[in-house]
């Protein structure tokens, strides 16, 4: 089709003529609405944008002689932040005698990679760096599944919050909870 004529369609459907592929002989050209196409293709890239998620790698660092309590705190962080689908640098940094002693932190490393291997994995096995020990743990599901996840609950919530206002459900659970605890005593 001559440029003129393809103009002249582009004018009477009040489209712009755009040209798609410039090397091809002839040259291809398409009617479209070209801000339409232009908007719509940035909302993609938008929401792409939205979907994509960067590996984080979170610290936690630890000492050969490490409190029961401040050990499980530890894990606990370690935990969240796996669940949440980031990997996980474990350092153990040794002081003075300590450095003789590498297997202790080669002992809490392992002890710590058991605990958490449900969710996680060694990605990088222990290995002494200087006056630290570092070992590197990986989530088992992706950043993407992790952060799915997170919105279904958080609107699961959302949900159970604006469901659970109205005055007629709460004031009959408790009763029969009441009821029912002497019974199971």
């Amino acid at each position: 089709m001559p440029l003129a004529k393809a103009l002249e369609l582009a004018q009477e459907y009040d489209l712009d003529l755009v040209e798609v592929a410039a090397n091809a002989r002839p040259p291809v050209c398409k009617l479209m609405d070209y801000g339409k196409f232009k908007y719509e293709s940035a909302m993609k890239a938008r929401e792409a944008r939205k979907n994509q998620a960067h590996t984080v790698i979170k610290e936690m660092k630890l000492r050969p002689k490490i409190d029961p309590h401040d050990y499980d705190t530890k894990k606990g962080h370690v935990v969240r932040f796996l669940k949440q689908g980031d990997k996980v640098k474990i350092t153990i940094m040794f002081r003075g005698r300590e450095q003789s002693r590498p297997e202790l932190g080669y002992r809490l490393l392992q002890r710590l990679a058991e605990d958490v291997q449900d969710l996680g994995f060694v990605e990088s096995n222990p290995k002494q760096d200087g006056r630290n020990m570092i070992m590197v743990l990986g989530p088992h599901k992706k950043k993407t599944e992790a952060m799915a996840e997170a919105r279904e609950a958080a609107a699961a919530r959302k949900a159970e919050r604006q469901g659970g206002t109205s005055g007629e459900d709460t004031a009959d659970t408790p009763s029969e909870a009441q009821t029912e605890a002497p019974a199971e005593a």
